[in-house]
């Protein structure tokens, strides 16, 4: 009793924090561009039900957006409702990364430990609260392997079950998800003991659940084929991995250079102690469990060598499921250390100079991001450049205030992205405004925009490293805003806020 109420009481507190940490100011990061996409699409689809496979137009599965929408009812700010998806998606994969480190490795400080980690690291901490489906797919892969080690060790429909599920909701987040489908058979590895009777009837047992597995994934699957442009998923993979034959011809192109981004994430976002105790957790758990040391190696390197054989396109979020796995090399690094630690004082020292870093650059991401510590590619699409939502709601605010004395028509730089999408989801029920895309980079006042002169208040957004209009006769500034500086060349972009005069 006085173990379950000390577990019950560990939980609410790690909780807590966790939820402190993702809360608080949620939205000091401005809408990014997938972020923008994400939140526009479920709008549409909320508004018109026959809309509700609109993601597939650009190859995307729908699932994060289909959870946006209930949200959007409940919170007034589309951009929270879309990043409290991930917010509870993290908290998922939290416990999950509990559950999992002690259904492994049945050390209550270990999973004591993972859980801490996960919620102090910076590389969990950023994406958490960010509205981007690869929290979502986090969350999932962590409970589908919770679901495949317990099948594992116990042969029961209901478990394959629950894990075709799982799999299925994997597959409707995003195409990573088959990482985990082929990675399935290795949970084998996992099985403490044959409940079954003979080996050979385990195994047997397991094919078969695995099949069930399969079975009910790919089926929840295909609901997508319920979508006019279930092909467009095929064909977007396209532009962002190499097709297996392309891979053969260059083995080591893009693999050795996305191997090195891989790197620099785990290093920076991590933060270099975290990384180096997982680094040094990875022989010690093989050397004190080789089969679930190895085990886990394997479920978390395979996916990222995979990714970064095939990818073209890759960034931090990518990768940011193998992080749960990773932190659990860390964390039993931590924990071997404490029993080796006898005196408490020295464990708890050590405690914190690991926690140290990455505590204080958490601290920065929540309330000076700028100032954070992150990788040159990460910092300027979230923070620097024209991915980076600067000024977007400013901007929307004033067209709120401007429409109630006459209708508004607003162009902005760009087709899809950030703008005009990071601006329509802040002014989707604002009526008599009217906001259209006039492409990039913007080389004179478009014709389209003065023809509305007639009717309308005219305003232009659009960054000014894409505007390149050289006569201003027609424009007032309103507002210019600032977006981060770029620290190798002291730079600075700005979203510029005008509007058109007769």
């Amino acid at each position: 009793m006085k173990f379950e109420k000390k577990f019950l009481a560990v939980g609410i507190l790690l909780s807590l924090v966790y939820f402190l940490t993702r809360l608080f100011h949620l939205t000091i990061v401005p809408v990014f561009c997938d972020e923008a996409i994400y939140i526009r699409w479920s709008q549409v689809m909320r508004a018109e039900s026959s809309l509700r496979f609109l993601p597939l137009s650009d190859g995307k599965q729908p699932l994060f957006m289909w959870l946006t929408i209930p949200l959007l009812k409940i919170f007034n700010g589309p951009l929270i409702a879309g990043r409290m998806v991930s917010v509870l998606a993290g908290l998922g994969t939290l416990i999950g990364v509990w559950l999992l480190s002690y259904l492994l490795i049945k050390k209550k400080e270990l999973s004591l430990f993972a859980s801490i980690l996960y919620i102090f690291t910076p590389f969990t901490l950023f994406f958490d609260r960010m509205a981007l489906v690869d929290g979502l797919l986090s969350c999932f892969g962590i409970w589908f392997l919770i679901f495949a080690v317990l099948l594992a060790n116990s042969q029961r429909l209901d478990l394959a079950m629950i894990g075709g599920i799982i799999l299925g909701l994997s597959l409707l987040t995003k195409s990573p998800a088959l990482f985990f489908a082929l990675l399935l058979p290795l949970t084998i590895m996992s099985a403490r003991r044959p409940l079954g009777g003979t080996k050979m009837k385990m195994v047997a047992l397991l094919i078969f659940y695995w099949l069930v597995i399969y079975l009910f994934g790919f089926a929840i699957y295909n609901i997508l084929r319920l979508g006019p442009e279930f092909h467009m998923i095929a064909i977007r993979n396209k532009d962002y991995v190499f097709s297996f034959s392309e891979v053969l011809r260059h083995p080591f192109s893009p693999l050795l250079g996305n191997l090195r981004s891989v790197a620099e994430w785990y290093w920076v976002l991590l933060t270099p102690p975290v990384f180096i105790l997982g680094i040094l957790g990875i022989p010690l758990l093989i050397k004190k469990d080789f089969k679930i040391g190895l085990f886990l190696l394997l479920w978390w390197l395979l996916p990222l060598l995979g990714q970064s054989a095939i990818a073209k396109v890759y960034t931090a979020r990518y990768v940011l499921f193998s992080i749960p796995l990773f932190l659990i090399f860390s964390s039993f690094f931590v924990s071997e250390v404490f029993l080796f630690l006898k005196n408490k004082i020295f464990a708890v020292v050590f405690l914190a100079v690991v926690l140290l870093l990455p505590i204080y650059q958490s601290v920065l991401l929540l309330v000076s991001p700028q100032r954070a510590w992150l990788p040159r590619n990460e910092r300027s699409g979230y923070l620097e450049e024209w991915t980076a939502g600067y000024g977007i709601k400013e901007a929307a605010e004033y067209i709120k205030n401007a429409v109630k004395t006459q209708k508004v028509l607003v162009g902005t730089e760009g087709y899809f992205g950030t703008l005009p999408d990071g601006l329509q989801i802040y002014l989707e029920k604002i009526p008599n405004t009217t906001i259209i895309g006039i492409g990039y980079p913007i080389k004179e006042i478009s014709p389209k925009l003065i023809d509305s002169l007639k009717d309308n208040r005219v305003f232009l957004l659009v960054n000014d490293t894409r505007f390149l209009v050289t006569s201003g006769n027609m424009l007032k500034l309103i507002a210019s805003y600032p977006k981060a500086i770029n620290p190798e060349s002291q730079a600075r972009e700005h979203l510029l806020f005008y509007e058109i005069t007769h």
